[in-house]
């Protein structure tokens, strides 16, 4: 490719893109944390009811101060089905007749209950302080946990749809600063927030950078990397992400506190802010943008960096304008976006495609933002799940291409949503079989994922990626909305959430069944290209294959 050719001048892989990868490693690997943060800093401990007999240290009735504090817990709080003390219920008044009656007798009148006026007494051996002890969002106000991730979602479908316009107007890099910046600033005032609202304006501010960073962050890499190397820098960038995660998992176990787990991944980000500077804009976004002086300047800044000699002399005006004039006329065509209403193929595929991607994030979110779902120790289940991701990225990959898109698709696809479903309806006594279908769907869903990025790539024209690409991401990110919402509905059924993760993964699987398989076959450029089922005898370019790479 033409922009190639620039690049082997002034070096495909040299010191500024060996910097530039390490800085965006380190930078993703704090970053990915920041979405799933609830699982540790809105955990749930176990709590009940406040009493003033049993939590005021005063034994009004019980002079002598022999009763145990298992007796009063006994004549203050009621017992569930599973005869542990219930969560949002207490005796309105205490029920000395229990002390005197043995566990399994039950009283023919039922005493009165009340919710819990007073407020609530939390387990802290684990957690000795999260946003729910902070502002009791237990029993009638346990969905607002959900509510908090669910915004934090949907600030980051807005942020997509802004600063990804933001990115094609201003350039890479000052977007990418900017997002990196404000996502400091918001996740270290939450911390200090001091009521519940601002928090979660304070996380919906920080979901609309989080994406753009990752996102800007492959696009530099890719960008500035030639082809030969450009797979190396984005497997190492999604790497990122699921070691982002086991650190999290780290992190979490060694500082329990809220606040002070939010701070230990903010503020670094303000240190990393100062090398970021450092970056370079995209030379291939400044030439399409018709600033050929500046990308030319962006090209020697780099070749310098990299201790490549005589780029002045090398890299003119005339030089790079013939080098890319082919790929420039061929970017600079345009098609009426009036001829998708008669595509039907094309609308088709966009749609199968949007409700695949949708349905892997409904499952995917819904098992990564739910740990203590599987269990107490999801310090563990969060170093797993990053674990297993890492391994099914690569697994994936095996997969691929030598399986194809939609049977990859289809396979892990039908194996997560049966780990779902099995799992749902298994005892909370079988843990250690619980923990493993959980790995087993969380990775299912990452691979499923993988194949079904790069089968959107494949299928949609290459004219209007940018448009039915960005229609597909709406609806990635509302999955990610919905996965946290759908959690309320377990107030109504324990298992109805689940059921849904499972049931709307399988029909995933079945509706890739509905879509070509596109392994080995050249990309498609127009909507002639899919209406007509147009086969090209030109060989793929390598970028085309290592673009799709890049893209997942």
């Amino acid at each position: 490719m033409s922009f190639d050719e620039l690049l082997d001048q002034v070096g495909g892989m040299g010191r500024f893109q060996i910097f530039q990868l390490v800085l965006f490693f380190i930078v993703n690997i704090l970053t990915c944390p920041h979405i799933i943060l609830e699982n540790f800093t809105a955990a749930i401990p176990d709590h009940r009811c406040w009493v003033q007999i049993l939590d005021n240290n005063t034994l009004s009735g019980n002079d002598n101060g022999t009763l145990s504090q298992d007796a009063l817990l006994r004549i203050s709080i009621p017992l569930d089905s599973n005869l542990k003390p219930q969560k949002c219920r207490r005796f309105i008044h205490p029920q000395w007749q229990l002390l005197h009656l043995n566990e399994t007798i039950t009283n023919t009148t039922e005493p009165d209950t009340e919710p819990c006026v007073d407020g609530w007494v939390y387990d802290q051996s684990s957690f000795p302080s999260t946003i729910i002890t902070k502002w009791d969002l237990v029993c009638g106000s346990q969905s607002l946990r959900s509510v908090v991730q669910a915004l934090f979602m949907t600030g980051s479908l807005l942020g997509t749809l802004i600063y990804s316009i933001l990115s094609d107007c201003f350039g890479r890099k000052v977007v990418y600063l900017w997002c990196l910046l404000q996502l400091g600033i918001a996740d270290t005032s939450a911390a200090f927030a001091p009521t519940f609202l601002i928090y979660c304006l304070l996380r919906f501010w920080a979901g609309t950078n989080i994406t753009t960073i990752m996102h800007n962050s492959s696009s530099l890499v890719s960008e500035w990397t030639t082809t030969r190397w450009k797979t190396l820098g984005i497997i190492m960038i999604l790497s990122s992400y699921s070691i982002g995660q086991m650190l999290l998992g780290g992190l979490a176990f060694a500082i329990r506190s809220w606040y002070t787990l939010h701070l230990a991944l903010s503020i670094p980000l303000f240190v990393l802010f100062l090398p970021s500077r450092k970056l370079v804009e995209s030379f291939r976004w400044l030439i399409v943008r018709n600033q050929l002086e500046n990308g030319i300047k962006e090209l020697r800044r780099v070749a310098h960096i990299n201790g490549k000699k005589n780029t002045e002399e090398i890299l003119t005006t005339e030089y790079v304008k013939s080098t890319i004039q082919k790929e420039l006329d061929e970017i600079q065509i345009k098609t009426s976006v009036f001829q998708l209403l008669h595509a039907p193929k094309v609308i088709m595929r966009t749609s199968c495609l949007s409700f695949i991607r949708f349905a892997n994030a409904v499952s995917f979110y819904g098992l990564v933002l739910n740990l203590q779902h599987l269990g107490s120790n999801i310090f563990l289940f969060q170093v797993l799940f990053g674990a297993i991701m890492l391994i099914a990225r690569f697994i994936s990959v095996w997969t691929l291409n030598y399986m194809g898109r939609r049977t990859n698709q289809i396979l892990f696809a039908f194996l997560a949503g049966v780990s779902i479903l099995v799992n749902t309806f298994l005892p909370q006594e079988m843990q250690t079989l619980r923990v493993v279908l959980a790995t087993v769907g969380i990775g299912a869903l990452s691979a499923a994922n993988t194949g079904s990025a790069l089968h959107q790539l494949e299928l949609i024209p290459t004219i209007f990626r940018s448009i039915l690409g960005g229609i597909i991401l709406i609806f990635y990110r509302t999955g990610g909305i919905f996965a946290p919402l759908l959690m309320t509905l377990q107030g109504y059924s324990p298992h109805l959430t689940w059921i849904i993760y499972g049931v709307i993964t399988l029909l995933a699987g079945l509706l890739a069944l509905l879509l070509p398989e596109t392994r080995n076959q050249p990309l498609v450029n127009t909507i002639q290209d899919v209406e007509n089922d147009t086969k090209y005898s030109r060989k793929v370019k390598q970028e085309d294959t290592s673009t799709k790479v890049t893209q997942f």
